[in-house]
């Protein structure tokens, strides 16, 4: 008798259930990932102007007004300020340390009125606007060392201290679009 030699199949691997686990690896990622939102700018909004709360009268002295064209021309009280000079400019009218009669009367009455065109290119507009949150936090930060020894952001959040700095330079910012 002969013996047939068996031709044997060759080994594989079962593959029914590795559509189940791919199924559950990207449920698992979906899951456990973060996924950061553009939270844009924080600021607080006043609330709306109605007819019982009409704004408040402003004296021209304390509001500084500046408006940044299309071109990206910036005027500060209507005379062309190149952007490196702004803070140091807002510091100063903000401050009003020599009792200047062409500056606000004090830090707590100093509005900064922000206006641009519709054309302004976006890139000046945000460095405007950290110009002008970056002058509010040196004279804080420069406050708060001379009251306490450290710098503002180093106070403790929701502290008397943190609350009375804030109350000596308040942000008072108003941002607006230039009417055609």
């Amino acid at each position: 008798m002969l013996l047939k030699k068996r031709k044997r199949d060759g080994g594989e691997i079962n593959g029914s259930s590795m559509a189940d686990i791919a199924f559950l690896l990207l449920i698992f990622f979906l899951v456990t990932t973060t996924i950061n939102v553009d939270t844009g700018i924080g600021m607080v909004l006043p609330p709306p102007v109605t007819d019982d709360n009409p704004p408040p009268p402003i004296r021209e002295r304390n509001q500084m007004n500046i408006l940044v064209n299309a071109q990206g021309l910036i005027l500060m009280d209507e005379q062309p300020t190149a952007i490196t000079e702004v803070r140091e400019k807002l510091k100063e009218f903000i401050d009003n340390p020599d009792n200047d009669e062409n500056l606000a009367v004090s830090p707590q009455a100093a509005i900064v009125s922000l206006k641009t065109q519709q054309e302004t290119p976006y890139r000046i507009y945000i460095d405007m606007l950290d110009e002008v949150m970056g002058a509010y936090q040196e004279l804080r930060d420069a406050a708060s060392r001379a009251n306490y020894g450290v710098e503002f952001r180093q106070l403790p959040p929701e502290s008397d201290q943190r609350d009375l700095i804030a109350e000596m330079y308040p942000k008072k910012i108003s941002i607006a679009a230039e009417e055609d």
